[in-house]
């Protein structure tokens, strides 16, 4: 199924009892909930884990001017960015220092591969997190809109299993992680 920013929110309005919408602009007290706090509470949830849907990797182009402290070179980060997970060079994906100031990386190496969490859209979000945003825009939208704490708490405790069921999920797309570089191994050889 192909979900958008309207179809969600409608979604999430009809978990509260509340009217679904057609549009963010349609003048009623839900679209205007939904049009203020739908950007960024699904920004919040994609940033919060490295979701396999909206991960991405960029080599960044370096910037004539240099940074003024600490590190040699600039790199101008992407406009699409919510949150950096790593930074890699020579054909790698992560293991290099850096630093954020502003909008650029600062760092000392030549080369930066990025691997960033961006904002895809709503069309490509899988069933399992259009549920767990489904359910975070209920409770999110429920005490604007029906002033009922109660109502409230409950949803929060949905919202909470069903993120944490997601992210289990994700978590299964992925060759599990392994120790590298772990001094204790290390000394046993």
């Amino acid at each position: 199924m192909n979900y958008s920013s309207i179809s969600l929110c409608s979604k999430a309005l009809l978990k509260i009892g509340a009217s679904s919408i057609t549009s963010f602009e349609e003048g009623t007290a839900e679209g205007e909930v939904a049009a203020n706090l739908y950007p960024y509470i699904r920004d919040g949830l994609l940033s919060s884990y490295p979701w396999s849907f909206a991960v991405a990797q960029v080599r960044l182009g370096r910037l004539e001017t240099a940074p003024l402290a600490d590190y040699r070179y600039a790199y101008l980060l992407p406009s699409d960015l919510l949150r950096i997970i790593s930074a890699g060079s020579q054909g790698r994906g992560r293991g290099v220092e850096y630093r954020v100031v502003e909008d650029k990386l600062h760092t000392d190496m030549t080369e930066v591969n990025l691997t960033y969490i961006y904002r895809p859209d709503e069309s490509v979000f899988p069933a399992y997190f259009c549920e767990a945003l489904i359910n975070k825009l209920a409770f999110e939208f429920c005490i604007p809109l029906t002033e009922s704490s109660t109502r409230a708490e409950f949803l929060s405790k949905i919202a909470e299993d069903s993120v944490s069921r997601a992210r289990s999920i994700d978590a299964q797309q992925d060759t599990p992680g392994r120790f590298e570089d772990f001094t204790l191994v290390e000394v046993r050889k």
